[in-house]
């Protein structure tokens, strides 16, 4: 096939893939199902416009997709919501992925029928949330949740690709060398953990520097610098036999709490790569996949999927979670957003390229358990957010219309706050309002109408408050903001 046809292909899957997300964008149903059912269409059992049997190029495509995926999300990840939850999130990707491994496996060995080394391989495989799929359902979705549970979610999304790699690869030693010396394993795994973090602390921190310092002259080249360095970050760290996607990920948490220059085009130029990787990325694994295969494991993909959902993952989310302060519906609603997605389908190719018996059926196992899981979990997100009263009506995370113009040594960020109903602040002038010293209002939004105000402007309930004010008085702003009058 000549490169003529490939792109003429790959750009027509594209462009009907954004046709039906928008067609159906109504209804809430995950993107990612979409662009899997158009590749399932174009693939050798539905249209048979494309095929192709090689699992390394899935696998491939998918690596190159979660970096793009990985460190945009990290980006957009403000600092200030993962600090309180860090300790909730470290012990989700590592105490909760092994737990739920344990669980679906027993699960899949005694009552399924697999051998004990299938159950435990297939049992690593999906025991990790999957980063495209929950940055995807819930940016997608703009769903507001309240307190720290959507920072947790994507952090623990973010940072449990290693656990789920590391479990995986030890399985498939297991399987293809029959025994496992247990404390090499954990030493690996330490090793992967520890050097993804501080590389990729340490690369966010020089990434931002070297952006400031370099100041090129078209933003263009700037994104373009930071494209080249993450990838090379990843290439770095996985030489090292270090985690690149921890690295990556926590890189591009640093870039985004720091102060640089084109931040917003940054941001917009990294959220479209993560996009299209998710689309080119989806679209891929559904072409690799045999709907007649999923026929045949049908009856076991929906027990299996079902002591994912109800079973292993709350047991691991409450155990986990036994000592947080979080509530019941949260910690429920936690339970619920375990969503698989791409890195599992990506982790099945594994056993696939290393020969592995019954790797195919291993395969449409995952596949079927990431379908049910994104159809099932991720479409009633917003629905289990409003039952379990988690849901929030407004968030002060909403990106702003314009932008600071960051260089070393300012210390300002720009930000939006929605009043709330019934505001403290409402028919008061602005100067009235005791903002934190320097903090400075500098558009209110209105019933989508922009206004200037001045200090004798009066405010109103659900008005949006564009604020210019350090970084520290950040917090201090969003409690300000989100005050109401006392009840009558």
């Amino acid at each position: 096939m000549s490169i003529e046809t490939v792109l003429l292909i790959g750009a027509a899957l594209v462009l009907l893939s954004l046709f039906i997300t928008k067609a159906v964008d109504n209804i809430g149903l995950p993107s990612l199902l979409l662009f899997l059912g158009v590749g399932m269409a174009f693939g050798p059992e539905g249209l048979k416009v494309l095929s192709f049997s090689d699992p390394s190029i899935a696998r491939s495509l998918g690596i190159v997709a979660l970096v793009f995926i990985l460190f945009s999300g990290g980006l957009e990840t403000e600092w200030r919501h993962v600090r309180g939850i860090m300790r909730e999130g470290v012990l989700l990707a590592t105490l909760g992925v092994l737990i739920t491994a344990a669980l679906a496996a027993l699960f899949a060995w005694k009552i399924l029928g697999f051998s004990a080394p299938v159950s435990l391989l297939i049992g690593s495989i999906i025991a990790s949330t999957d980063a495209a799929a929950v940055f995807a359902i819930l940016r997608g979705q703009s769903l507001q949740l309240r307190g720290g549970l959507r920072p947790l979610i994507e952090l623990e999304s973010g940072t449990n690709d290693p656990m789920a790699i590391f479990l995986t690869v030890s399985m498939i030693a297991l399987i293809q060398e029959g025994e496992l010396q247990w404390w090499v394993v954990l030493i690996s795994f330490l090793r992967q953990m520890l050097l993804g973090a501080v590389v990729g602390l340490a690369a966010g921190w020089l990434m931002g520097h070297l952006v400031n310092r370099l100041r090129f002259r078209n933003e263009g080249l700037g994104a373009v610098f930071t494209l080249a360095f993450a990838f090379f970050l990843f290439g770095l760290t996985d030489k090292l036999e270090g985690s690149g996607f921890l690295a990556v990920y926590l890189a591009g948490i640093m870039l985004g709490n720091s102060t640089v220059l084109q931040k917003k085009t940054l941001v917009r130029f990294w959220d479209s790569l993560a996009w299209l990787s998710q689309i080119a990325m989806f679209v891929t694994l559904g072409i690799f996949v045999l709907p007649s295969q999923l026929k045949l494991i049908l009856v076991q993909g929906l027990l299996l999927s079902a002591a994912l959902v109800f079973i292993a993952r709350p047991a691991a989310v409450y155990l986990s979670l036994s000592l947080s302060r979080m509530g019941l519906r949260e910690k429920t609603f936690v339970a619920w957003v375990g969503i698989r997605g791409a890195v599992p389908i990506i982790l099945a190719t594994f056993p696939l390229t290393q020969g592995i018996p019954g790797a195919q059926m291993v395969f449409h196992i995952v596949f079927f358990v990431v379908l049910t899981s994104a159809l099932l979990q991720g479409w009633t997100l917003p629905l289990a957010a409003r039952v379990l009263g988690v849901s929030s009506k407004g968030d002060a995370s909403r990106k702003s219309p314009i932008e600071a113009i960051g260089a070393e040594g300012f210390d300002g960020e720009i930000a939006d706050f929605i009043l709330p109903f019934n505001s403290a602040w409402a028919a008061m002038p602005i100067v009235e309002i005791p903002l934190p010293e320097e903090a400075l209002i500098l558009l209110v939004c209105r019933n989508g109408k922009y206004l200037v105000p001045g200090g004798a402007t009066s405010l109103e309930d659900l008005d949006v408050i564009t604020v210019l004010h350090r970084k520290k008085d950040a917090e201090a702003l969003q409690e300000i903001m989100a005050r109401s009058k006392p009840p009558a």
